[in-house]
């Protein structure tokens, strides 16, 4: 009995031991694909200087990044980006006017991606500008070979940050809209079959049930057809 015993307390040390170089196992394996998909992400550099693009190209191609492309030219710049279809932006501006900065915040807010954007001096208000048109890292007076992998991480982990807060944010507002929407549609069926509050939400969440519905759904049908019904003559 005595043997069995020390037996089972080696193989449960055992199993600990795997159990725990497993669990290192999986952490390793989500680093290395983590690091992985980061290299594999595709990159624009947009800038009209030649010596400057390769600057930040060669710094990328240096991390390891080896899926990268360089647009000289401004012109039609939105369909060139759609037609790339990038994962991630790098803009190099130099000193640009006003209204052209104006013109790529404009397009930065629309493109929903990260973008990394490099320009030689800037204003108070442009920095504003910058962070209100989404625009992931921007940064003055600061183009130099060893900065640009870490500033193009630093703007993909804010844009995934963001972007996660907007989830949530675009989440909490649908919840809010559907619970009015439940609640909206649970007075209809009260009002019209003279029930309690309890009967017609139980009525809702069978439905819901039979039907493999979400209760929205089922809130949104009963109040078209109460609509319908009020709009016939």
């Amino acid at each position: 009995m005595q043997h069995f015993s020390g037996c089972t307390s080696v193989l449960l040390k055992i199993c600990n031991s795997l159990s725990f170089a497993y669990g290192i196992a999986k952490v390793f394996c989500a680093l290395h694909h983590s690091a992985m998909s980061l290299l594999d992400i595709s990159i624009l550099i947009v800038d009209e200087s030649v010596y400057r693009a390769q600057l930040i190209e060669q710094a990328l191609r240096q991390a390891g990044h080896l899926n990268v492309k360089i647009l000289h030219h401004l012109k039609g710049i939105a369909r060139e980006i759609e037609a790339h279809a990038p994962d991630v932006i790098v803009m190099d501006l130099g000193n640009p006017e006003r209204d052209f900065l104006e013109h790529m915040f404009r397009l930065s807010k629309s493109l929903r991606k990260p973008i990394a954007m490099f320009v030689d001096q800037s204003s108070d208000e442009a920095m504003l500008n910058a962070v209100e048109a989404g625009v992931s890292a921007y940064v003055v007076d600061g183009l130099k070979r060893e900065r640009v992998k870490p500033i193009l991480d630093l703007a993909i982990a804010r844009f995934r940050s963001f972007e996660k807060l907007r989830g949530e944010r675009d989440d909490a507002i649908q919840a809010l809209d559907d619970r009015k929407q439940i609640e909206r549609a649970k007075g209809i069926l009260m009002q019209q079959q003279k029930i309690p509050e309890e009967t017609a939400f139980e009525m809702m969440r069978n439905a819901a049930m039979n039907q493999k519905r979400s209760l929205a759904d089922i809130a949104d049908a009963i109040i078209t057809a109460s609509q319908m019904t009020r709009s016939k003559p």
